[in-house]
């Protein structure tokens, strides 16, 4: 018996130590540290805000003079900007910046939150009461909560809508599905960059009736003398409401899209910093991949702070070096892309958190989301601590200082013009790994050398990767193989 009592005492000795988070497994094949370059990073924020606070980026002519071609199987690219290439921000300083970027953020993950939430409740198709003859008096209150707040667009394309095209900025988002424009005349449109579209001087402007496809796959619709309403609601209270329509959108002045549904809202409540509508990358069936049966897209997110432009592609093959993993969609909404994530290797060791941790379960929660309108990657709680326990375990040679915000994990760097700090690493099922560079998840707050560590706890079972560790890399949506790549230095 003691003998029994001896073995099972090493046996529950051994299961705790594994069961500890502080303990991971090393990686065969990785770095342990990585350099950051502060004094560089530091440079750029103390710069961005010199600039002219009105100026609006000028476009390419290299990417807006391009010629490719619309059809089955072909390529479309277009130009892809930071919102801060759209318009200089009014802060009035770095740290202003990064709050204001945070409260968007935290609203962003709470409307996607809040519409896999609704989905429990089995509140996703509403049924209206007829809207009021005349639109503007009208104001919608449904519990459909679209994928982003109108305030959290991060980066934007140059379209034009109609023909003769009208040039807009418009919002990208894989988070909606629904592709929609400000158009005249306006019962309530906030302010753009561009004259607002009107489509009295569009030739391809065509209302949807009713009985459309389209306007039948509308989570929210009415119908107005046959003509088919439109409503998409936020996650901050914000709204677009008008007539669901099919319109021409215009790439580089020369490739066209062609009858492509889009709402055409005349009432129209929040913040778009100038732009003039969104176009919607996610899964479902009014989405403009899905629309012109695109079998991939890609994109490349440019660095936040720069001013810089990159692509936007369609039916696009990924670089034979990218790292893929298997796309993951949730049955229960079809807008989100979820990728497999297992695993998170920080300082070359693989930290021990359950792979069940990043699943997606039968009811549609869980799962890891990758997301272009989120900026900071969002793990649940015990993933956090288990990653920031190794993180601070591998910088004990740095100075911590006070929190910001929701961020809990903050370096005084000030007297540093570099620094080594713990590798960071995605792991997916297929066993391929992602390394992110350093400046993708150590990031400043302010100019003065305040860094945080940019990952977040949350408490709900979703898992979210975040614009800031897809910065400088293109991430390809392999659509008709079910495969996310990511390539690094592909912009």
């Amino acid at each position: 018996m003691e003998k029994m009592g001896l073995l099972l005492a090493v046996f529950f000795s051994f299961l705790s130590i594994f069961s500890s988070p502080a303990l991971s497994r090393k990686l065969a094949s990785s770095s342990k540290t990585m350099l950051l370059d502060v004094s560089s990073t530091l440079r750029k924020t103390q710069d961005l805000l010199s600039l002219n606070s009105q100026n609006l980026v000028h476009s390419r002519p290299d990417l807006e003079h391009q010629k490719p071609i619309v059809s089955s199987g072909s390529s479309l690219s277009f130009q892809l900007h930071s919102r801060l290439g759209i318009r200089r921000s009014s802060d009035k300083d770095y740290r202003e910046l990064t709050l204001a970027r945070i409260n968007r953020d935290s609203a962003r993950v709470k409307a996607l939150q809040t519409r896999l939430d609704l989905l429990s409740l089995g509140t996703k198709k509403v049924d209206l009461t007829p809207l009021e003859e005349e639109l503007e008096d009208e104001k919608i209150e449904v519990p459909v909560i679209s994928g982003t707040s109108q305030g959290s667009g991060e980066y934007f394309c140059r379209v034009g809508v109609g023909n003769p095209p009208t040039q807009s900025y418009m919002v990208l988002d894989t988070g909606s599905d629904v592709n929609w424009v400000q158009c005249a005349p306006c019962a309530d449109c906030y302010h753009q960059a561009d004259p607002i579209f009107d489509p009295v001087h569009s030739t391809s402007f065509s209302p949807l009736t009713c009985d459309t496809q389209q306007c039948r796959s509308l989570d929210v619709s009415e119908c107005r003398n046959d003509t088919c309403l439109y409503e998409v609601s936020y996650g901050d209270g914000s709204y677009t409401v008008g007539d669901f329509v099919t319109e021409t959108f215009t790439f580089g002045n020369s490739a066209a899209v062609n009858k492509l549904g889009i709402g055409c809202g005349h009432n129209n409540e929040g913040l778009f910093v100038g732009a003039a509508g969104l176009i919607g990358l996610g899964g479902g069936s009014l989405s403009f991949p899905s629309q012109i049966n695109a079998s991939s897209f890609s994109y490349c997110l440019v660095d936040r702070d720069s001013d810089s432009a990159s692509t936007l592609d369609f039916n696009s093959s990924p670089p034979p070096d990218a790292v893929t993993a298997p796309l993951l969609r949730n049955s229960k909404l079809d807008t989100f892309y979820y990728v497999d994530l297992t695993g998170i290797g920080v300082s070359g060791e693989l930290l021990s958190i359950p792979p069940a941790t990043f699943q997606v379960n039968e009811n549609g929660d869980g799962g890891v989301m990758v997301d272009s309108g989120t900026a900071v990657t969002r793990l649940q709680t015990a993933a956090y601590n288990s990653l920031r326990h190794a993180f601070k375990a591998g910088t004990r040679d740095l100075p911590l200082t006070n929190g910001v915000a929701l961020f809990d994990t903050c370096y005084d760097l000030s007297s540093r013009q570099s620094v080594e700090v713990p590798t960071v690493s995605f792991h997916f099922s297929n066993g391929k790994e992602l390394s992110l560079p350093a400046k993708n998840y150590l990031i400043p707050v302010d100019s003065s050398g305040t860094f945080y560590l940019a990952f977040s706890p949350t408490s709900s079972s979703l898992g979210i990767i975040g614009n800031v560790q897809q910065q400088g890399t293109r991430v390809s949506y392999d659509l008709a193989n079910s495969l996310i790549a990511f390539s690094p230095k592909k912009c």
